[in-house]
């Protein structure tokens, strides 16, 4: 069963992409996002729930669209700052979406020091901030997912769709909370 969508008026890519084997989605005039515009974006911590380039970042990577997720959340890390508590928790995001894209690659070594690096970040979060959770999602709950990619890299199938979850987890933000 598919998770649940948060942004379910956006629609999902045709396919998620995955190097050399896809378009690239905004260079390659074949990609599903070639001449698209992207709108410059703001990140406000406390109107999350509302952000849809955040929620758009978690219905991406839950439906197997890493690439898509990464480049979500790197809006949001630029929109941050790129330094700070936020910067790196959408870094840390990043990190896990890059090493999905490297699962389909069949890339161990760096779907594992993709996921380590996630880790750090989330950590260095909770060291310095003495949080739980940031932006609905558990800390620990990240850094054991990560810490579990890095020793244990899924493998990839060997089914080429358009779209695929590699992951076991699904990143569902606490909305109300």
């Amino acid at each position: 069963m598919s998770p649940r969508r948060l942004l379910p008026d956006e629609p999902l890519p045709p396919y998620g992409y995955v190097p050399g084997r896809f378009p690239h989605p905004v260079s390659d005039p074949a990609g599903h996002s070639y001449g698209v515009k992207e709108a410059a974006i703001a990140f406000d911590p406390d109107s999350w729930r509302q952000c849809r380039a955040y929620l758009r970042g978690i219905d991406l990577f839950n439906h197997g669209y890493y690439w898509e997720a990464h480049e979500a959340w790197e809006q949001l890390w630029h929109a941050t700052g790129k330094h700070g508590v936020y910067a790196d928790f959408f870094k840390g995001l990043v990190q896990l979406a890059v090493a999905g894209v490297k699962v389909r690659q069949g890339i161990d070594e760096a779907v594992r020091s993709h996921a380590r690096r996630a880790a750090e970040l989330f950590r260095g979060i909770s060291k310095k901030s003495e949080r739980e959770s940031l932006l609905g999602l558990e800390l620990e709950e990240l850094i054991t997912f990560a810490d579990s990619i890095e020793k244990q890299p899924p493998t990839p199938s060997t089914d080429q769709s358009m779209a695929e979850t590699v992951f076991s987890i699904c990143l569902s933000p606490h909305l109300f909370v």
